[in-house]
């Protein structure tokens, strides 16, 4: 059904039931899961946010994997992870086009209405331009 799931993952309790979602679908339809965390770099600019990534990616990449690992011990063979920076909604969708994804599964978290307004929903937003089945996790 499912080859290649992407989840974005940022920690919370709502993206770790989406990773483990994705992975149990992973096991039954014999797919992958790749799992993204976004960064997200408020001031600064640009420069601040090379700097950044080139000294922390490859550690938080690998810090991630034995946290999923930690989670589900038996994935890390199912499991590709990135660690990259942007805004989260359009950094999960480009990577539908790059990675052929064919499933997202996201976590969504209530903030109310005035934390939605000013920060935005990364679901909503993946839900409402995505083109490829999605699946929300609360």
């Amino acid at each position: 059904m499912f080859s290649y799931s992407l989840v974005g993952y940022d920690g919370s309790p709502t993206s770790q039931r989406a990773f483990q979602l994705a992975v149990a679908l992973a096991r039954v339809c014999r797919g992958r899961v790749r799992v993204v965390s976004v960064l997200q770099v408020t001031e600064g600019g640009a420069d601040a946010c090379t700097l950044m990534m080139a000294d922390s990616s490859a550690q938080r990449a690998q810090e991630l994997l034995d946290e999923l690992v930690a989670m589900e011990p038996d994935a890390r063979h199912l499991v590709d992870v990135e660690v990259t920076h942007g805004s989260p909604g359009d950094v999960l969708l480009g990577q539908v086009q790059q990675h052929g994804i064919d499933h997202i599964v996201i976590g969504h978290t209530e903030r109310g209405n005035l934390a939605r307004w000013l920060l935005g929903s990364v679901s909503g937003d993946v839900l409402a331009r995505a083109h490829v089945p999605v699946t929300v996790v609360r």
